[in-house]
C-alpha cells in the first residue's frame, strides 16, 4: 500500500509515522508513506496558499490552485488508483467497517487542511471521501491523517505479530447476531494485585472456557459502554 499525505505542516507528522508499528510497517516494506508540503505547488514567491474568506468573517480559507495542483502532481507519481480522502467535521463519522475498507486499498491520498477550512470549489472538483474522527473541531487534518494511517496500516497483512491481533480489536469483533462489539477486559502478571485477583476462568487452562468467557464480557461490556454498536436485544450488564 501508498499512503501520501498533503499538508501544510510535514514537521507535524514524520515523528509520528517514524515510531512503534507505523515505523516498523515502513521499514518491513509493508507500507511506503509520503508527506508533502502543499506550499511546493504555490504559484507566488512567498508560497502563499490561503486567503480571506468571501463575504467576510474570520478566519483564512485554502486556495483551489495549491491543493488541486499538489493532488494531481503526486497521483502522477503512481500508476495504481488513488482514494483521495479529506478530513473534516462535515464528513462521515469514521468506524472500523471504514477503516477496513480502506485497508483493502492500494494507495490513499489524505488532505490535511488547515485554516478555516478549504476553498469549496476544489472540493467538487476532487471529490475526496470526506471523514470527521469526531463532532469536535481540531486546527487541521495532521491529526486525524495520524489516526487513520494507524488505524488501516495495522490490518494490512503481516504487520502486526500475531495474525489475530487485529481481528479480537474493539469494533473488529462481532457477536453470534454479527454486532460489532468492544474488546473484553485483560489481565496479566500478577495474580493478585492490591487484593484484586485475576478471574479463576483465565487460569484454568481450559481455552473453550475462557473463548466463552471473553465473548461474554464483550457482550456485557458493549451492552453497558455502547449500547448503540447492538441492533439486538442488549444483555443485562
Amino acid at each position: 500500500m501508498r499512503i501520501d499525505i498533503l499538508t501544510l505542516f510535514p514537521e507535524m507528522l514524520e515523528a509520528t509515522l517514524d515510531t512503534s508499528i507505523v515505523k516498523r510497517a515502513r521499514d518491513a516494506g509493508h507500507v511506503e508513506i509520503n508527506t508533502f508540503d502543499i506550499r511546493d505547488w504555490a504559484e507566488n514567491k512567498h508560497r502563499k496558499v490561503d486567503e480571506r474568506p468571501f463575504g467576510g468573517g474570520p478566519g483564512m480559507v485554502m486556495m483551489c490552485q495549491p491543493l488541486y495542483d499538489a493532488v494531481k502532481a503526486v497521483e502522477r507519481q503512481s500508476n495504481i488508483p488513488t482514494q483521495r480522502v479529506h478530513f473534516t467535521p462535515q464528513g462521515e463519522p469514521l468506524t472500523q467497517e471504514r477503516v477496513e475498507q480502506l485497508a483493502k486499498e492500494k494507495h490513499l491520498l489524505l488532505i490535511a487542511g488547515h485554516y478555516e477550512g478549504i476553498d469549496e470549489r476544489v472540493i467538487e472538483m476532487l471529490e475526496p471521501l470526506e471523514l470527521s474522527t469526531g463532532d469536535y473541531v481540531l486546527s487541521g487534518g495532521e491529526l486525524p491523517a495520524l489516526l487513520l494511517v494507524d488505524a488501516v496500516v495495522r490490518l494490512l497483512p503481516g504487520v502486526l505479530g500475531h495474525a489475530d491481533s487485529a481481528a479480537e480489536d474493539s469494533f473488529s469483533q462481532r457477536d453470534a447476531d454479527g454486532n460489532r462489539v468492544l474488546d473484553c477486559p485483560h489481565y496479566t502478571r500478577p495474580r493478585v494485585w492490591n487484593e484484586m485477583e485475576v478471574p479463576e476462568v483465565l487460569l484454568s487452562g481450559d481455552h473453550d472456557a475462557v473463548d466463552a468467557w471473553r465473548q461474554e464480557q464483550s457482550r456485557k461490556r458493549t451492552a453497558l459502554r455502547r449500547p448503540d454498536l447492538l441492533k439486538t436485544e442488549e444483555v443485562d450488564p
